[in-house]
């Protein structure tokens, strides 16, 4: 159950930093299926986070330390990025242009998910 609240609230999460951000695209011929996609991007996402983001922020952590934390937002960016790459490799048709994007990409993602894990149960 916490699994399927955290990809909802992560999936509303990039649904907002869609719909905010024009370098941040999701395209799909219908609806249904701009959801369905947003959900996949939304695992994906959830893997990244899950698997890759704890040894980049390990290896980055005389960065982190350094820069009091904000570099965690780079981190952040990166892994936007990286979902947005492998999205393309899954012929997903979501994108992020840019890096600076990604920064508020990830921004905004984070906010919204930190709103939405809040506000939504987590089956505990």
């Amino acid at each position: 159950m916490n699994f399927l609240v955290k990809t909802i609230a992560n999936a509303g999460a990039l649904a907002v930093a869609v719909w905010l951000l024009d370098e941040i695209t999701l395209t799909g011929d219908s609806t249904g299926k701009e959801i369905g996609t947003l959900l996949l991007v939304a695992l994906i996402f959830g893997a990244v986070n899950a698997l890759v983001k704890p040894v980049v922020k390990l290896l980055s952590l005389p960065l982190l330390i350094l820069t009091l934390g904000l570099f965690t937002l780079v981190v952040n960016a990166l892994m936007l990025l990286l979902t947005s790459w492998l999205a393309d490799q899954l012929d997903l048709s979501f994108h992020v242009e840019g890096f600076w994007t990604a920064v508020l990409g990830g921004l905004v993602i984070s906010v919204v998910s930190w709103a939405l894990n809040v506000i939504l149960p987590d089956g505990d």
